[in-house]
């Protein structure tokens, strides 16, 4: 890639993975090659307003605000102050949860027409939706564990008693299309169950309840297509005051778990947890990168969690430390990125956009 590469960072954004969506891109911004590219922070604030900032800030309407150019021979955002144009080569999104990892900023970019870093349209709705995403792999043979869903319009019939006769107790409540553990709840009794169906419905129309298992949280990241590659997994090791894995866990409590990078595993199981990796990746059209979340329980079996297509880049994430361990630095790993998206948007342009018939129109 030549020097003069503009990468837009887009961050922030309507969701309530917001604050580690600023985290993840201060890091890009950060260890982004600036011989190589030029970064140029693009802020979604809460309400969905874009600024141009001057680095990456919690305080997004700080920044210059922008508009779309939703031209696909000249895309890119103007400034509204001005009306300068500002001309962009690639974006990176680095949007978490609704609105950024759910396909509609995808859509949004496909439309520009500019090459973008990650999962596409299709691959990213099939994995933000946990419903959709847990169907779609035990279709295609992959271990999920026993899940029933529900719509919000169902939420008064739904019942503690046939779900635990469904997947046993305890189980889990998740809202469908949210991650960073938002939304999640343990459910042991009548009590917690109300409690977590609320908590479920507060941030999506879908619940899902699923079998709880005890079991080591096993992650591997996945890098590249055709063929994609499987980093060697690591293992989140949860202190035993917490009941799983939750927001606080994940983002807040610096005690709350170890890292273990590499997983103690058995060459077996690292293989076997790497294979199904790649191909839960493959079968959720999955697309430059993305983390694979896994469960292994005792006597050996595994069982895909969920695919985060937009993995965190925070100092406590997973996805650039398993890539690390295997000797990608950060600066590399972003680079890496950056190059795959262009391969891809380049092969792209074979594909035609028009065909010539005798339709008179």
């Amino acid at each position: 890639m030549s020097k003069t590469k503009k990468v837009a960072i887009l961050y922030g954004g309507r969701s309530v993975e917001h604050g580690v969506s600023v985290n993840s891109a201060r890091n890009i911004f950060e260890y982004i090659n600036k011989d190589l590219f030029e970064p140029l922070p693009i802020g979604i604030s809460k309400t969905g307003q874009w600024f141009l900032t001057s680095g990456v800030t919690k305080d997004i309407e700080q920044g210059k605000a922008l508009g779309l150019i939703l031209d696909a021979q000249r895309p890119g955002f103007t400034l509204l102050s001005s009306g300068d144009r500002i001309k962009v080569d690639i974006i990176f999104p680095v949007l978490h949860g609704t609105d950024g990892e759910d396909g509609s900023i995808q859509g949004l970019i496909k439309a520009m027409d500019i090459p973008m870093v990650g999962t596409g349209v299709l691959g990213s709705s099939m994995s933000m939706n946990k419903i959709v995403a847990k169907r779609l792999l035990k279709e295609a043979g992959i271990p999920v564990t026993n899940f029933v869903t529900f719509h919000y319009t169902e939420k008064d019939k739904i019942s503690f008693k046939s779900i635990s006769e469904k997947i046993g107790v305890p189980f889990m409540v998740k809202s469908a299309s949210l991650g960073s553990s938002v939304g999640v709840s343990k459910v042991k009794d009548e009590e917690t169950f109300k409690t977590a169906v609320d908590e479920a419905f507060r941030y999506d129309d879908y619940m899902i309840a699923e079998e709880f298992v005890v079991g080591r949280e096993i992650e591997c990241a996945i890098l590249g297509n055709h063929p994609p590659q499987a980093s060697y997994p690591g293992e989140v090791v949860i202190n035993s005051k917490y009941e799983f894995y939750t927001f606080d866990a994940k983002y807040v409590d610096p005690d709350a778990v170890k890292i273990e990078l590499p997983a103690k595993l058995e060459p077996a199981e690292a293989e076997r947890i790497r294979e199904l990796s790649v191909k839960a990746y493959e079968a959720l059209s999955c697309e430059d990168f993305s983390r694979v979340d896994l469960f292994l329980t005792q006597d050996g079996k595994i069982y895909i969690n969920e695919i985060n297509t937009i993995p965190g880049f925070t100092n406590s994430s997973m996805y650039p430390m398993m890539w690390k361990e295997r000797g990608i630095g950060f600066t590399d790993l972003i680079s890496r990125l950056l190059e795959l998206a262009q391969e891809r948007y380049d092969r792209s342009k074979r594909i035609e956009r028009d065909f010539n018939s005798a339709l008179k129109f």
